[in-house]
Parts: C-alpha cells; sequence; structure tokens
C-alpha cells in the first residue's frame, strides 16, 4: 500500500581496471618504390591514365576537323574523369608523403613554422594595411557624403521653419511666400518643390485648399500629412519609382513641419536627389551618389518602394536627373547607408547608395586642413614617410624572430622529448620519474610542473579510495535510513493506507511511519527534520525510536509529542528542530485525534461535497532547545478530534511537496495540491498518489529537487461485517 523512492547518488567515476593505453598500430610495411615510367606501365592505375590521356588526345585531334560522334563523346567525358580522380589521387598521395617525410619530426614542425612566422606574416600585414587603408578611405569618404547629405536636409529643415515662421508672424499668402522660396532657390536647387497644407481648419465655413510651388515632376504634391510625423516634423529621405523608370528607385528629401498650437498650415518642403543635387554633392564631398537599393527593416516588410504620397500620378523627370548605377567592381566604390522612410506608414527601411569616390581629391580635401609639418613637407608626406620606418622596423624584427626561433627549435625538441620520455613512464606505472630541470624559462617550469604532477598523483590516488570508501559508507547509511521506514503492506480493515518518500540526496531527513496501538486503532507519524544527511538520518532513528515505544504508552497525541519534545530538547543540536505531526485513528469509534507540530497542514476531503478542508491547528516544532521552550510548545500543542466518515481522505506532507520548485522558481503550491485530491478523490489511494506523483513531476520539469518529498494518503473504507457499528459510533460525535 505505499512505497519507498530514493535518488541514487553519483558515485565518482571508478578507475577502470587494467587501465592501459592502447597499444601502437603495428608499423605499415615499406611500399615498393617504382620509378614514374615503371609505375605508368606496370600498374592499373598507371596503365588508367595512360590510356585516358590517349582518349583526350585523339578526341582533340578529330573535334579538330569533324564533330566528335556520340560514342566518342562518351569516352571523352569517362576519360576527363579519370584523369581528375588520378589526379586527386596524387594530390592525396603528395600531401601524405609530404606529412611522414617533412613534418613527423617536432624539429622540422618548427623550423617550417618559423619560415611561415618569417614570410608569409610579413605578406599578410602588408595585405591588411593596404585592405585596412582601402577600408577606411571608404568609409570615410561615406561618412563625408552622409555628412554632406545630412546637411543639405538641415537646410530644408530650416526653409520649411522660415516658411512657416513667416506665415505664421504675418498675415501673408501662403502662394506668394511658397513661389517667393522656391524662386530663391531655383539656381541651387531647380527642382525644389514647397506643399503648404491647410491645419483642418477652414476659413469662412469653406475648407482652405493646398498651395504648391515648384515643378512637382517627380510625385504628386501630398494633400495631407500622415498621423506617424510626431509634433516636432519630419525630416528625412523618402524612396519613390520614377514613371519612366519603375525599377529604378529614387532618393527624396522631404521635410514637413507641423504647425503648432494656433497655427493654420503645415509646410512640405520636397527636393529629389537629381543630377543638380547629386552634382552639387560631388563638389562638396568629392563622391559621386549612384544606383540605390533599399532593404525592408523588420517593421516594414512587405512594404514596397513607391510613390511616397498624392493622388496625383508621377510626372517623368528630366534627362538626366536619375541616380545612375555605378559600377561594383573597383578600389573606388563606396557604399553610404541611408534611413528611407515609408510616407504612408512611417516604417523605415535601410537603403544602401553606391559611391564613387576620387581618392586623390578626397585625400586631399581630408589633409588640406593639416597644414604642413615642415617647410616643403606636409601631413600626408610625413604619414608615409612614417609608414616606411615602420615597415623597415617589421622587417628587422621579423628577420631577428627568424633566426632565434632557429636557434631556440633545438632546446625545445629535447624538452619535448624529455617530457614524452616522462609520460611513457607515467603511462607504465612509474610516478617516481622526475625530469631534470636544466632551464628556468617556461619549458623549465613546465618540467617542473610535470615533477610535481607525478608527485601528486599518488595521493590523489589515495583521495579516490577514500572518497569511494566514504560513498560506500553513505550508500550503507541509506540503506539504514530506509530501513527505518515501514515496509510491507499495512493492512487494517477499513482504512486503506498509501505512502510515497523521495529523499532530495542519498540521505534525507524526511520520515513516516505506522504504529498499530491495539484493536483498529492506528498512529499514522510524518515528520521532517531540519536539513539532510548523515545528520538528519540519526535524528530520524532516534525519533524512530521514541515513537516507537512511546505510541504504546499514550494514547493521546498530544500527551505523547509533549514527551517526545521533553526528551529530543536534550539531544538534538541548538540548530536543528523537528516539525512533525501525529494522528490516531480510532476505527471502532469512527474517530480521529490530530495534533501538529510547525508541520504542513492535514487535508481532509469529507464523503459529502468534496470540497477540502486545510486543517491547522496550533504548535511549535519539536526539540527547541530555547529558555521556556518545552513549557511554550505546550502550551500551544493543540489536539484536534475529528468524527469519520466512510469515504473520506486524509492527506499528510512535507514541504517539499507544496514547495516543489519548477524552472521558472514557481512553487507548486498547497491550494494546487488540495484542489488535485478534490478532483481525483473518487480514486483508489495509491492510483491517487500515482497521480499527485506524476502532476508534480511535470510541473517540476527538469528542475533540480531541493527538498524530500514524503506523502502519505489515507481513506476510510467501509469494514466488511460491521457497517452497523461504524454507523452507529459516529453518533453523537462533533465535527472538528
Amino acid at each position: 500500500m505505499f512505497r519507498r523512492r530514493h535518488v541514487p547518488g553519483h558515485p565518482a567515476a571508478q578507475t577502470r581496471e587494467n587501465d592501459e593505453a592502447p597499444p601502437t598500430a603495428p608499423a605499415l610495411p615499406a611500399e615498393p618504390r617504382l620509378p614514374v615510367r615503371a609505375w605508368l606501365l606496370r600498374t592499373l592505375g598507371g596503365r588508367l591514365i595512360l590510356g585516358a590521356a590517349a582518349v583526350k588526345i585523339v578526341a582533340s585531334l578529330v573535334q579538330l576537323v569533324t564533330p566528335l560522334p556520340a560514342a566518342v563523346r562518351v569516352l571523352n567525358s569517362g576519360a576527363t574523369l579519370i584523369l581528375l580522380g588520378a589526379l586527386t589521387y596524387l594530390v592525396w598521395r603528395g600531401i601524405v608523403a609530404v606529412k611522414r617525410r617533412l613534418l613527423w619530426r617536432v624539429r622540422r614542425k618548427l623550423i617550417l613554422s618559423y619560415v611561415f612566422i618569417g614570410f608569409v606574416p610579413t605578406l599578410l600585414v602588408v595585405a591588411l594595411v593596404l585592405f585596412g587603408g582601402l577600408v577606411v578611405f571608404l568609409n570615410v569618404s561615406a561618412f563625408v557624403f552622409r555628412d554632406g547629405y545630412d546637411e543639405i536636409v538641415t537646410e530644408m529643415q530650416v526653409l520649411a521653419r522660415n516658411i512657416q515662421l513667416e506665415l505664421r508672424q504675418r498675415e501673408a499668402d501662403p502662394r506668394e511666400v511658397a513661389s517667393r522660396y522656391v524662386v530663391q532657390q531655383q539656381v541651387k536647387y531647380p527642382d525644389l518643390s514647397i506643399a503648404v497644407l491647410p491645419a483642418g481648419g477652414a476659413a469662412g465655413g469653406r475648407p482652405t485648399p493646398a498651395v504648391t510651388a515648384g515643378p512637382w515632376r517627380h510625385v504628386g504634391p501630398p494633400t495631407a500629412v500622415p498621423d506617424w510625423v510626431r509634433a516636432d516634423g519630419f525630416g528625412g529621405t523618402l524612396a519613390f519609382a520614377p514613371a519612366d523608370a519603375p525599377r529604378e528607385p529614387q532618393l527624396l528629401i522631404r521635410v514637413v513641419e507641423r504647425p503648432e498650437p494656433g497655427g493654420a498650415y503645415a509646410v512640405v518642403v520636397d527636393l529629389p536627389v537629381n543630377g543638380q543635387v547629386i552634382e552639387h554633392l560631388r563638389e562638396k564631398t568629392g563622391s559621386r551618389a549612384g544606383g540605390l537599393t533599399v532593404t525592408p527593416s523588420s517593421e516594414g516588410i512587405g512594404q514596397q518602394v513607391g510613390r511616397p504620397v498624392g493622388a496625383t500620378p508621377a510626372q517623368p523627370q528630366t534627362p538626366g536627373a536619375q541616380l545612375r548605377p555605378i559600377p561594383s567592381l573597383g578600389f573606388d566604390r563606396s557604399v553610404a547607408m541611408l534611413d528611407v522612410t515609408d510616407w504612408q506608414t512611417g516604417h523605415t527601411n535601410l537603403g544602401s547608395l553606391s559611391l564613387s569616390v576620387r581618392m586623390g581629391e578626397l585625400y586631399d580635401r581630408i589633409s588640406a586642413g593639416q597644414g604642413f609639418v615642415r617647410p616643403n613637407t606636409t601631413f600626408g608626406q610625413a604619414f608615409l614617410i612614417a609608414l616606411i620606418v615602420v615597415a623597415m622596423l617589421f622587417l628587422i624584427i621579423e628577420f631577428v624572430a627568424l633566426v632565434m626561433g632557429s636557434a631556440l627549435a633545438r632546446s625545445i625538441t629535447s624538452s619535448v622529448h624529455e617530457l614524452f620520455v616522462g609520460t611513457e613512464r607515467v603511462r607504465q606505472g612509474d610516478f617516481t620519474h622526475r625530469i631534470d630541470v636544466k632551464t628556468r624559462d617556461q619549458l623549465g617550469e613546465l618540467a617542473d610542473s610535470f615533477n610535481q604532477m607525478t608527485s601528486s598523483i599518488e595521493g590523489l590516488l589515495v583521495e579516490a579510495a577514500e572518497k569511494k570508501r566514504l560513498e560506500e559508507e553513505l550508500r550503507i547509511a541509506r540503506e539504514i535510513q530506509m530501513s527505518l521506514l515501514p515496509t510491507g503492506p499495512f493492512a487494517v480493515p477499513g482504512l486503506a493506507v498509501t505512502a510515497i518518500c523521495e529523499p532530495a540526496r542519498a540521505v534525507g531527513g524526511d520520515y513516516y511511519d505506522f504504529f498499530r496501538l491495539g484493536d483498529r486503532r492506528v498512529g499514522v507519524l510524518i515528520a521532517d527534520v531540519a536539513g539532510k544527511g548523515t545528520f538528519a538520518a540519526l535524528y530520524m532513528a532516534e525519533l524512530k525510536g521514541l515513537m516507537l515505544s512511546l505510541s504504546q504508552i499514550y494514547q493521546s497525541p498530544r500527551q505523547l509529542l509533549i514527551e517526545v519534545n521533553r526528551i529530543l530538547a536534550e539531544h538534538l543540536g541548538s540548530r536543528s528542530f523537528i516539525t512533525m505531526a501525529y494522528i490516531v485513528v480510532d476505527l471502532a469509534a469512527m474517530r480521529m485525534s490530530y495534533c501538529r507540530a510547525g508541520h504542513t497542514p492535514l487535508v481532509h476531503v469529507p464523503m459529502h461535497g468534496r470540497v477540502a478542508r486545510v486543517l491547522t491547528p496550533s504548535g511549535m516544532v519539536v526539540g527547541l532547545r530555547l529558555p521556556g521552550a518545552e513549557h511554550k510548545f505546550a502550551e500551544l500543542l493543540e489536539e484536534v478530534d475529528i468524527r469519520l466518515h466512510v469515504g473520506d481522505v486524509f492527506a499528510l506532507y512535507t514541504d517539499g511537496i507544496s514547495e516543489a520548485m519548477n524552472e521558472q522558481n514557481e512553487f507548486f503550491g498547497e491550494s494546487r495540491f488540495t484542489r488535485l485530491i478534490e478532483e481525483h478523490v473518487h480514486l483508489d489511494p495509491t492510483e491517487l498518489r500515482e497521480r499527485i506523483v506524476r502532476e508534480i513531476r511535470a510541473f517540476v520539469g527538469k528542475a533540480e529537487q531541493h527538498d524530500d518529498q514524503t506523502m502519505i494518503l489515507l481513506k476510510i473504507e467501509e469494514a466488511s461485517g460491521e457497517p452497523e457499528r461504524d454507523a452507529a459510533s459516529v453518533a453523537g460525535m462533533p465535527e472538528a
């Protein structure tokens, strides 16, 4: 009716018997070395290669005169495959030969390494410097272009702000103001377009129309400002598709100034990035803008490049006004990244603008502001001289490193050989071998570390044996602890009992037991010793001895727990205590007495209504060694009498059940545990126990168990042959 479970400990790794190194692979027999001519004529592989080469030559000659027949084409293809396979095989054999003959010894590996250290890094550093300089140069060009582009955006923002300020300060005609500003910018930006939109009010009861100025050849003028534009306005980049080139997106600088509170107009300024703007940017930054690519961002996926706004269709642009593609190859190509906004939604996409950089012009612009380091020597010339000096120093250092590396090769390989001999001796079980420390460098420290390791291995073996002995003792203690718990079926007519105990460690602190107190009287105990491990198991054994003796003397749970507290308080440690609950079930009188000493509550699901009751009579923990604790324990301890009915279910548990924690650090909880019993109270106690255990494990998942989990389920059943006695004994008993 009940069972015990435990989580097995994790034993230390055991040393394998006869732990020997794998046998060394037998040496391969030396292959006969044949001259190339003999190998080609006498071996099957050589003959295949010769035949394939002959077929290729014949096919090439025939192909010069006439097309190849189908059969010859098949033979030609087969010969090609044979030659490719032969080439692969020869390359592989060459790599194996180099590895065997050149790289087998450590000394040769070091020499080859130092060759690469002295030559290859020089080439790599030179390539890195050139490539890094190119990358920095292109990034600077992109930065300079973006800075010039942002200046144009800022200029448009200032223009829009001035228009709105002029419209707000005096009652001016919006068309006249917009046209005047367009005329002022005509020479610099001929395609500048301005739209003045009403702020939503009406003049004289009639809606105020929008006013536009400028050509508006790129797109139709906007009719309203989208809601996503903030109160402080907008200044950025849009993309649109011209009518004459729908697959070549073009850039558009758009600035929006919303009216301030009480204002009447919103101002929209458009400047297409056309030929004039591109030329202006080239003169200012030294870079010419080319084709545009727009990549939708995560929030703008699905947005297509198109006309940003307006019911009026886009008009064809003037010839040469579009962004012309720039070839992608070349060292004078760069990319500038722009945030391209979707006018309808406000989503921002990433736009990449190809740039054609004039390196000489850009370099002159960058270094012009530095002036002269000395007469007739510019900053750029001084920088080149410094680079040459650094390169010469680098070559000298590399040569010295190559010479020193060759000298150190012998010392390193000799130290490696000593370590190899030492490890072989250790593998054979000789821990007394020591390596002679000849130098005080890192290799010498490595040899000294090896000596210390061999001297400590024997101590580690002793510690491993001691750990194994302690684990064996812990296993025995575990078996003794589990033997203290009830074993075998506990059969009492009229009472179904089931229990489970799962320690969180090899030796836990939870304890439960059942005591026969006479004819149809049963004592049920559940306890939780503070702490885990061997001490908890010892206190549990002491508690079991007390309960076995005192349960036959004291019929009242309260008197029994008072006596147990008096005895244990003299023996427990100052920081130890025990929580426990004790029940006496009298099946003849159909009553139950219950005491709780600081333990978790008793869950009672009556036969009527199946609504659980949580019984929490007062009581403090057992075994506290404090002044006046014994008197306070007797004063607080409360005993509760409960009338029993057939079908009643009682659940006792430790806090490891209610505080079972999942990976999100959430507790299983008493309410969840109580509700689970209510829902499945109709089940057999064994089935109910399994259902609860499954629910707890599903809740915990892979989280580590941090406390012992113990649970006892009691169910009152109808005793065979005595239903009248059970019913009659209930009369007159009060409810808890």
